[in-house]
Formats: C-alpha cells, structure tokens, sequence
C-alpha cells in the first residue's frame, strides 16, 4: 500500500511543539513592550493652538506653574489657565501685543471663547488622581510631568501607568521633597536633595499618610 503522507510529515508535530512556545513569547513581548504606556503615550507632544512655549515661560522667565495651574495644591485638577491669565501679561502692550503666534489668543478675547487647548497627559476616566494630595505629600511637578521648564513644547514624559504609580507608591522617597520646592523644575539635580530626609522633615504634616501612600486598589479606583 502507497504511503498517504510523505515521511518529512513525520516532523510536523516537533515543529509544532518547537515554533509553538516562540510565537507566543514573541506575541506576549509584542504587548507588553509595543503595547504599553511607555511605548505609545511617552513622547506624545500635539501641536497646540497656540505655540505656547514652557521653556520659555517657566525656564527662562522663571514662572511658577501655579500661576497659571493656579488650583494644583487645593484642588484634583491642575486648571488650564483661562485665556484671561495669559492677557495679563500680553494686554499690556508690553509683552508681544501684536504678536502673530497669539492670534488665537486674540480672537478667544474678542469672540469670548476659550482657547482649546489638546490635552498631554491623560488617565482612564476609572483611575482617580489628586493634584493637592500628591503636592502636599511633597511630590514635586517634574516628577510626573518631567523638566517641563526644558520643553518648547509639552511632552509626555513618563507612562503614567498603573504600575508606574505603584512604583511610586511602594518606595515613595526618591520623589519626595520639601514642600517649598514642589515647583522647583532643577531640584531633583541638586545637592539638596542627596541629604534629603522626608521623615525627619519638620515641615512636612501627616508623615505617616505620606511616607505610605495606598497600594490597595480603592486608592486609586473609587
């Protein structure tokens, strides 16, 4: 009787065995690395109405972020800065008036809209974040947001994930700092902070909430 099947068919089922366990490592790899935060949300910066530049703002004129994020430290929201806030200071007649980069700006103030603007950083609607908590614990701007007084324009600087809050959470010291340095953007780099004691900090109120921040799952989802 004629063999059916060639005899190299016998090798099929090794081939199996073999390539079966590859494809899927490769294919979990492919997720876990391509389909993370880091990959696809850090380094996302989208062109803004107005080509408002932080490093300009906050690095080279030195302006505290809380003057526009003005309810970071009271609030959960970091407010974007009503069109109001930056005709304060351009207005004037002093501050580049006629400018064509703030054309948008212009036309906001004559029409009465705001200026909308694209969102950088953003979580999951499920995910609860308090700016005021998270400032008065003494994590400072540049922790999440990254040397944003170095950025023409604002970049996501890190994934903002589920397991890199945790990190966070589970050794919270590295990013912890005085209180009157939250918005200080060059801290993280200086002397100061290599002798840097959060627990023996003075200033620093309810350490025990702030040197152990929630791991549990209703600290974040609620």
């Amino acid at each position: 009787m004629a063999q059916i099947f060639p005899r190299w068919s016998n090798r099929i089922p090794l081939a199996i065995a073999a390539s079966v366990p590859i494809a899927v490592a490769a294919i979990t790899f492919f997720f876990w690395y391509w389909g993370s935060p880091k990959f696809t949300d850090v380094g996302y910066r989208p062109a803004q109405p107005v080509p408002f530049s932080h490093k300009l703002h906050a690095g080279e004129m030195g302006m505290d972020c809380r003057y526009c994020h003005n309810t970071v430290e009271r609030g959960a929201m970091a407010a974007i800065p009503p069109t109001a806030t930056c005709m304060n200071c351009h207005a004037t007649g002093k501050v580049l008036p006629e400018s064509p980069k703030l054309a948008a700006l212009r036309t906001a103030v004559a029409t009465e809209t705001p200026v909308h603007w694209k969102r950088v950083h953003m979580l999951p609607d499920y995910a609860y974040f308090n700016h005021s908590a998270h400032l008065a614990a003494g994590v400072g701007c540049a922790s999440c947001h990254g040397r944003i007084d170095q950025m023409p324009v604002v970049t996501q600087n890190q994934p903002l994930s589920m397991g890199w809050c945790l990190d966070c959470h589970r050794n919270p010291t590295p990013n912890l700092r005085p209180l009157d340095r939250i918005t200080d953007m060059a801290w993280d780099q200086s002397d100061a902070k290599k002798s840097y004691d959060p627990a023996s900090d003075p200033h620093r109120a309810r350490k025990a909430d702030t040197l152990q921040p929630p791991q549990h799952c209703s600290g974040c989802h609620r």
